[in-house]
């Protein structure tokens, strides 16, 4: 379940797409929150799941993201030009409560970093700070990890095997899926480039025969290609056009083959780009036929201004869709 592609090689803008593949609606909103607002991470939504010191922050900057169930972050980016997605990691383990680190339930992790960080290396240093715990959303274990890039190109991918973190910091790490692990992903993609000379090179030859399946490994190593191919877009436009391709290219359509166990595929139910270079947020519903976007810097970000919302199912919205957020309580 979902796909992640940064594009930070082109001369026009930074971008992230991203797949959100689920069994069921995740009921997303797009939602801007700005800055000041206190956070505590011990609850998810109207329980707590902390008791014992939870970690308590203010905002330092303003985000526009994507909620999952009314109760955490999928997805989404900041005023700096941070972007953060959480996808679904079967082999997550947070290893246990330690109660004298300050407790962050997982589905708030990467609201936290896009609350508090304007770089990578920021969020990266923010992981110290407290210790994740998981919890359980409509019956599913959140066990996640989490992708986060920057306006400057860089990226991080972020797991717990074993109740270690692991983190790749280099801004090569442009692709990631499900399953396996990262450090196994990339073997496994290292091993069909040599099997298959040309797949993950700079310009691979398009007589490559690609996995075509739609299981993590393939969407990886489909995902890999194909971006290694993006031509240089002549404006931003075909820049958005570009990654969305790679990004719908990756996406599993309704009906395919879901497995159980290890590698569980279900259908994509929507599709992001964060452009980190003009602060716009595209979204793309899997049951809908228009492309919205927002761009973060037309919302009053400031200290004490409301937290603005908008339901992306409207089978009417289309094009920039700015002006239709409305004033909201703010869900977490």
């Amino acid at each position: 379940m979902c796909t992640r592609i940064l594009w930070n090689t082109n001369s026009h803008a930074v971008l992230a797409g991203r797949t959100m593949d689920w069994p069921e609606s995740t009921e997303p909103v797009l939602t801007v929150f700005p800055r000041g607002l206190k956070r505590n991470g011990g609850t998810l939504g109207s329980n707590t799941v902390v008791d014992d010191n939870p970690l308590l922050w203010t905002s330092t900057y303003g985000s526009l993201v994507t909620t999952l169930y009314g109760a955490g972050t999928a997805d989404g980016l900041n005023e700096a030009g941070l972007a953060a997605h959480m996808l679904y990691l079967d082999s997550t383990d947070l290893g246990p409560r330690d109660p004298r680190r300050p407790g962050l339930q997982i589905a708030l992790w990467i609201q936290y970093l896009l609350d508090c960080a304007r770089t990578v290396k920021e969020a990266l240093d923010l992981l110290d700070t407290c210790q994740l715990v998981p919890v359980e959303m409509h019956g599913f274990s959140a066990t996640v990890h989490v992708a986060v890039e920057d306006a400057s190109g860089d990226s991080a991918i972020i797991e717990y095997i074993a109740g270690q973190r692991q983190v790749h910091h280099d801004r090569s790490y442009t692709i990631m899926t499900n399953a396996p692990a990262y450090d196994e992903q990339l073997r496994l993609l290292q091993e069909q480039v040599h099997t298959v000379q040309g797949l993950g090179h700079d310009k691979p030859s398009s007589e490559i025969p690609l996995p075509g399946n739609v299981n993590p490994v393939d969407r990886f190593q489909r995902a890999a290609y194909f971006s290694a191919l993006l031509p240089e877009p002549a404006d931003d436009r075909q820049a958005v056009a570009g990654i969305l391709a790679v990004t719908r290219n990756a996406s599993v359509p309704f009906g395919a083959p879901y497995r159980e166990g290890r590698f569980r595929t279900y259908n994509t139910e929507y599709r992001t780009v964060c452009d980190l270079t003009s602060k716009r947020y595209f979204f793309e519903l899997a049951t809908s036929p228009n492309l919205l976007w927002a761009e973060i810097e037309r919302f009053d970000l400031s200290p004490g201004a409301p937290v603005m919302t908008l339901h992306p199912e409207g089978i009417d919205l289309v094009g920039d869709v700015s002006d239709g957020f409305t004033q909201s309580p703010a869900p977490f």
